[in-house]
């Protein structure tokens, strides 16, 4: 099978097509002939040569990838309720970015018909680590959530689900991307020097809960205007998080969770962009983009 994957860590440069063999449906697993792979910051920090420690130890060639949509070509012993045919969208840790990726059967969900393949392929990564944050900060009806790097495809999640929870989201980002914050119901204010001033401007009652999406700057201002750090949940600062009395992103992905927002969008419920898909053989471009973008909505592969 093809895969975009590297053989030593480095930079995008060291992303390359390769021929490897493909993988084979144990007990309780199905394989996905993957349409789309979304492309995250954990991708680029596996690629740099990080990997989480619950991974053990992973070979080389390594292929990145944890976010998928496809069709089931295989479907393992003791799996019930997915077969082979099934259109899926699906998460795993690592592997995605390649024709064929074997996961859990319990870790994909059914793809909406109408759902574009690359929008179902980078959904996972958005809605989870969006929800799990808001639930881990209590955001609640009649709050206000500053959300940082609102424009991308975390924070484009949150301020939807902080919305329909009834909240107001005050959301950062660089000017170009204001009218798409304010299409997904957020209040946009400008990256920068003078940052707190203009939140509190908007917002002199006060900001209930942050979510920095940013690190750096962003963090501090969050720490200036929320009462609570507990209050604020980093994505970025996650050496800093202990000291500062910050939360990082915790709980579990779920296929529950990635159907649900699926079913949403297909429902014309719930928006969700894609800044652009690359070929497989373009995944280098695609984690320069990442690391160096700061874009609207999200990044995938096709293949």
């Amino acid at each position: 099978m093809r895969a975009a994957a590297f053989a030593e860590p480095g930079g995008p440069e060291v992303l390359k097509v390769m021929e490897l063999p493909a993988p084979q449906a144990g007990p309780g697993q199905v394989r996905v002939r993957v349409r789309a792979a979304g492309v995250q910051p954990f991708d680029t920090a596996v690629r740099a040569g990080w990997l989480p420690p619950y991974m053990g130890e992973v070979g080389f060639p390594r292929i990145p990838g944890n976010e998928f949509a496809g069709v089931v070509d295989q479907v393992g012993p003791d799996v019930t309720g997915v077969s082979a045919g099934d259109e899926v969208l699906g998460f795993s840790r690592l592997f995605a970015y390649a024709e064929y990726v074997v996961v859990p059967a319990t870790d994909v969900a059914p793809k909406p018909p109408g759902v574009p393949w690359e929008v179902a392929g980078g959904l996972t990564a958005g809605v989870q680590t969006a929800e799990l944050a808001l639930d881990g900060l209590g955001v609640k009806a009649g709050e206000t959530l500053l959300v940082h790097g609102a424009a991308g495809s975390v924070g484009t999640a949150a301020v939807q689900i902080a919305r329909a929870r009834g909240a107001r989201v005050i959301g950062t980002a660089r000017a170009a991307n204001h009218d798409y914050l304010r299409a997904l119901g957020a209040e946009p204010v400008e990256y920068g020097e003078g940052l707190a001033g203009r939140v509190r401007a908007l917002a002199p009652g006060g900001i209930d809960a942050a979510l920095d999406g940013a690190g750096g700057h962003a963090l501090e201002v969050s720490l200036e205007l929320v009462a609570d750090p507990a209050r604020i949940v980093t994505l970025v600062e996650h050496g800093r998080a202990g000291e500062l009395g910050v939360r990082v992103v915790q709980g579990e992905r779920t296929a529950e969770r990635l159907g649900r927002y699926a079913a949403l969008y297909a429902e014309g419920r719930f928006a969700w962009t894609v800044r652009r898909a690359y070929p497989l053989a373009e995944a280098a471009e695609a984690h320069r983009e990442v690391e160096t973008g700061h874009g609207r909505g999200k990044v995938v592969l096709t293949l």
